[in-house]
Order: C-alpha cells, then sequence, then structure tokens
C-alpha cells in the first residue's frame, strides 16, 4: 500500500515527508493503522549519524500505538482490531536471553538496524521509486502504517489514549526501569537524575514511587526543573558541578545511593563527574545514548576500585515489553504515573522537524505526532 513517511536522506539534513510503499504482512507479522508516534532524542541521533543505519533512506520513528488491521499467517496473539504498542525491541519469547529473563536483550535486536524485516531479511518498505527503505529499530513509527513481526506488538486495553499509549514504547519504560530494575533504587535511598526530559521525567517518576528519599533533578534548562519539581523532585540544579555542594550536604557526605543518568546524548569525558556524585558501593546508571562510534571516556579507575562504585548500562531500562508495558499503563490508569503531563505538545507528521528542534531549544518533555486522516 501506498503512504507517507517521514525520511532521512542523509546526515545532518531535514527529515523529508515523502510516499513509501509498505507490502503486505508475511508470516509472523500484522499491519498496523499508526495513530500517534513519539518523538525521541534516539531519532534525532539518526540524523546525526550518531546511531548508523545499515543504509539510507531511513524511516524514522520506534515509538508508537495504533490498531491492527491484518494478521499475517501464523499469528495467534492478535487479531484485527486490537490496540498495540510498538516496542522498540522485539520479545520472542524463545531466544537464550529471553529465556533467562532479559527479554530487553532479545536477539532479534542484534537486527534492529539492519532495515530488513526479521520474518524472511526482506525489506518491507520501498520509495516511490522503489529503493529499499531503512526503518528504525525495524518500525519506523513516523509512518501512519507499518508492517512489523509480531515480537514487536504489546496488546494493550482498548480505553488507553493512543499518545499516552505511545510512549510506552521506549522512553516510560527506559526511564522507570532504569531507576526501579537497573538501578534497584530502594524506600530512604538518595537519588539524582541527570537530565529530565522525557526518560529523565520516567526515571524521576520511577525514583519516586519507589520511596526515595531525595531525588535531585540536574539538567541546565529552567523550565525542565520546574516541571521535575511538579512531578516529585525534592531539589533541581543547573549542573552536576552546581548540585554536588547540596548533595554533600543533604546526605552527610555519602552522596547519592543512585546516580541515573538521562541525558539527550552522552559524553565519555563526562563520566567520571557522574561518578562523582555516586555513593560509595552505588550504582550510576547510564541510560543516555552517545555516538556509537565513540570509544573514550574518562573515568578514575582506582575509585571505582577503592569506593566499590558500580558503573550500570541499562537499554530499555531492563524491561520485559511483554510483562511492563501493560503493567505501567495500568500504573497510569490508576492515577500512579502521570504520563499525560509528561506531552508537552502534539504535531503533525509535517511538523516534524519543528517539533525536534523544540525538543533542542528545551521546549518539550515529550512530543507526539498525532495521526489524522491527512497523513494517510
Amino acid at each position: 500500500m501506498k503512504t507517507k513517511g517521514a525520511l532521512l536522506r542523509e546526515n545532518n539534513k531535514p527529515w523529508e515527508i515523502e510516499e513509501i510503499e509498505i507490502g503486505d504482512p508475511q508470516r509472523s507479522e500484522i499491519k498496523i493503522r499508526m495513530e500517534a508516534a513519539g518523538m525521541c532524542h534516539s531519532d534525532h541521533h539518526l540524523m546525526t549519524g550518531g546511531i548508523p543505519m545499515a543504509g539510507f533512506p531511513i524511516l524514522g520513528g520506534h515509538e508508537g500505538a495504533g490498531v491492527v488491521e491484518e494478521v499475517g499467517e501464523g499469528v495467534t496473539d492478535f487479531e484485527v482490531g486490537d490496540h498495540v504498542v510498538l516496542s522498540f525491541i522485539p520479545s520472542c519469547g524463545k531466544c537464550p536471553s529471553c529465556k533467562a529473563g532479559l527479554a530487553n536483550l532479545c536477539d532479534f535486536g542484534a537486527m534492529l538496524l539492519q532495515g530488513e524485516a526479521v520474518s524472511d531479511n526482506t525489506f518491507r518498505i520501498h520509495t516511490a521509486e522503489g529503493e529499499p527503505v531503512y526503518p528504525m529499530t525495524l518500525l519506523g513509527t513516523f509512518s501512519p502504517y507499518m508492517v512489523v513481526h509480531e515480537a514487536s506488538a504489546v496488546k494493550i486495553d482498548k480505553d488507553i489514549p493512543f499518545e499516552v499509549a505511545a510512549l510506552c514504547g521506549c522512553g516510560i519504560p527506559t526511564g522507570y526501569g532504569s531507576s526501579t530494575r537497573s538501578g534497584h533504587v530502594r524506600p530512604g535511598e538518595d537519588v539524582a537524575i541527570v537530565g529530565v526530559g522525557g526518560v529523565g521525567t520516567a526515571a524521576l517518576q520511577g525514583a519516586v514511587i519507589s520511596g526515595a528519599r531525595n531525588v535531585i533533578a540536574i539538567d541546565p534548562v529552567e523550565w525542565k526543573r520546574e516541571q521535575a519539581m511538579k512531578f516529585g523532585a525534592t531539589h533541581a540544579f543547573a549542573s552536576v558541578e552546581e548540585a554536588a555542594m547540596s548533595i554533600a550536604e543533604l546526605t552527610n557526605g555519602h552522596m547519592c545511593h543512585k546516580v541515573i543518568v538521562t541525558v539527550g546524548e552522552v559524553h565519555g569525558k563526562d563520566v567520571d563527574t557522574w561518578m562523582g556524585i555516586t555513593a560509595k558501593a552505588g550504582t550510576c546508571v547510564l541510560t543516555g545514548m552517545g555516538n556509537m562510534l565513540e570509544n573514550e571516556v574518562t573515568l578514575n579507575l582506582s575509585m571505582l576500585t577503592l569506593l566499590q562504585k558500580n558503573l550500570q548500562g541499562s537499554i530499555f531500562g531492563g524491561a520485559n515489553p511483554k510483562l511492563d508495558i501493560p503493567q505501567l499503563l495500568s500504573m497510569y490508569r490508576m492515577g500512579k504515573l502521570n504520563i499525560e503531563d509528561m506531552i508537552t505538545r502534539q504535531y503533525r507528521l509535517d511538523q516534524i522537524n519543528e517539533g525536534y528542534q523544540d525538543m533542542l531549544d528545551g521546549k518539550n518533555i515529550r512530543g507526539v505526532i498525532r495521526y489524522t486522516d491527512a497523513d494517510r
């Protein structure tokens, strides 16, 4: 079928809305009419080349929610009319990682940037001229339709607003799980959240819900610091350097049991700064993404050893998407998790470049594309 999509033709160029052709669902695949897509910083890394795909053009988008329109052969967990969230990491349930309880490290994840469908290693999306298109993380939610493997979809209740559900495909479980799973925040602990955009605000809520004593938000944007206080932060600072002395006073010199790093772009030179506000035997959770080609890190190895600190990587917040996404949406429904107020503004598909500029300017916690008939 013919539809539209936001494509990147080369690095450091704007998104372009073009006509694309999406193939029919094959075995184990479903076709989805998209209703909403989250605008995550990771898709901006596609533009800069920080996340290198296997080729161009690239169809962006890895957060989204919609309605199943068609199912392929062998699909048993979905039927037409189901509401679904797209999980940016598939969960097959059968590989060694999934069986070990590490669904966020599913073996399908090794194919996320290749562009070819995992069902048969062919391209499901092409341009109007017939060029193969490389969808972000096998999804490409910056299009009002998609065909994906059933391992990349999670069925949800039909009363959940699509714009809320969309954020649970990446940002919410990534941030919330960075505190609750990867960070194992415990009641009474002191926690710093470095970077309070979409992922950071979810991490902040995870720390608050886990019973943290002091929750310190660190972000250079004043408006984001103000929003962080509304989401439960007890203190807010513009930089780690500005926060360090106050953290020492608040914790009697012990510093933070957990430091959750959710900045939009990670640089290796900053790692030791984050470790500096991490307590003895504490954990610094590195969730934010940097350039995948960068491999230089500043870290005092002696202090890492002598103070027995932990530096913990985190992908998808350690989530089991098939389990955690419905649970997080249940928390939203109960009023325990505030997702709606994280959505600063909704955009049309043709406003995508404006939306990303707003993100870079610090005007959004999270922007969402809401699809209409005009996009289809």
